[in-house]
């Protein structure tokens, strides 16, 4: 009997000194509190060949130092990897899955309504799903801003633009920017050329020697890639040009004179933020120049290159005019893709 009663009190000091775990509130304590929320950046292509998605890896990243959560980046091998990807971040059970670009629509559009409680994020393109945010950039607003610089800086009249492929979407850049330029210049001649894919420099240079050929002085690229080909032609035959998404003129500022600028890093920054924060909905966010998610250089953002003569502050004074009366509501840069 008394082996029995030392064994029960023994019993019950080792409960009371379990319960010690519990604060004054009696609620047990969790490490799961102290979690952090996991986030998964699937990429569908590998970091290093497009600035663009090496932007968005940069914000995600910043963000999730700054806020407190964990930030995974899933590179795809190629397209065909971008839905595998999707689906092993939702195996995983990372809490937000974000991705990028219309090459991961379709996957997108499968993987959550499949998964219609798990919260997903697509840039640059819009998913209409319930559990999708939607980020879009206003590219036209700024194209139009590069059009109008082209059309002011051209001393030969004749303006092109290499762009990546005869699709709906490019439309954001080759229709904005000929309405810039005829804006500025309408007795501009403009010469357009698609390269039919977004990885092609070879095509892209030997485009736009086409165009040089013609007379052009100033030739956009919008090739993606591509671009490195309009630089190579640029440098080549002396003509000027203009870079997309990053500040391309610190490359080669005798040719490359402006960069159309789109902060995928900013958009990946307040998606993670605003996941963090408990504020991220559904739906289609927008950033266009008065939200500073697109712009040019030397008239929206400053540049560690200083101004190309080409152009010249005359130029830019001209069309910080524009930018005023865009972000002030005095202009309307229509959607091309509304048209």
């Amino acid at each position: 009997m008394k082996k029995l009663l030392a064994l029960f009190t023994l019993l019950s000091v080792l409960l009371v000194a379990g319960c010690g775990s519990e604060g004054s509130s009696g609620e047990v304590s969790s490490n799961t509190k102290d979690e952090k929320k996991k986030i998964a950046l699937v990429l569908p292509e590998k970091i290093g060949v497009n600035p663009f998605f090496q932007q968005m890896d940069e914000g995600a990243k910043k963000a999730a130092e700054e806020f407190g959560v964990e930030v995974k980046t899933i590179e795809s091998t190629d397209h065909s990897a971008i839905e595998e990807n999707l689906r092993v971040a939702v195996a995983e059970n990372y809490d937000l899955i974000i991705t990028s670009s219309f090459e991961s629509e379709d996957a997108l559009k499968k993987v959550a309504a499949e998964n219609p409680d798990r919260k997903f994020a697509i840039i640059d393109t819009v998913v209409d799903l319930p559990n999708v945010q939607s980020v879009n950039f206003r590219e036209y607003e700024a194209a139009f801003l590069l059009g109008a610089a082209a059309g002011l800086s051209t001393k030969t009249d004749k303006v092109g633009m290499v762009a990546a492929m005869d699709i709906p979407l490019l439309k954001k850049w080759t229709v904005a920017f000929e309405e810039g330029l005829k804006e500025t210049n309408p007795d501009a001649e403009f010469l357009l050329n698609y390269v039919g894919s977004f990885s092609d420099p070879a095509k892209a240079k030997e485009l736009a020697f086409v165009q040089e050929s013609k007379g052009a002085d100033f030739i956009a690229g919008a090739a993606a890639v591509g671009d490195l080909g309009v630089f190579e032609a640029a440098e080549e035959k002396g003509f000027y040009t203009a870079g997309q998404d990053v500040d391309r003129t610190e490359v080669d500022p005798e040719h490359i004179v402006l960069s159309q600028l789109k902060g995928t890093d900013a958009a990946a920054y307040e998606t993670v933020k605003a996941f963090a924060e408990g504020s991220f909905k559904a739906g289609i966010v927008e950033y266009g120049l008065k939200e500073k998610g697109v712009g040019l250089t030397y008239v929206t953002h400053d540049s560690k290159t200083a101004l190309n003569e080409f152009v010249g502050q005359e130029v830019i004074d001209q069309v910080k005019t524009l930018h005023k009366e865009i972000i002030s509501g005095k202009r309307t840069i229509k959607n091309p893709l509304n048209n």
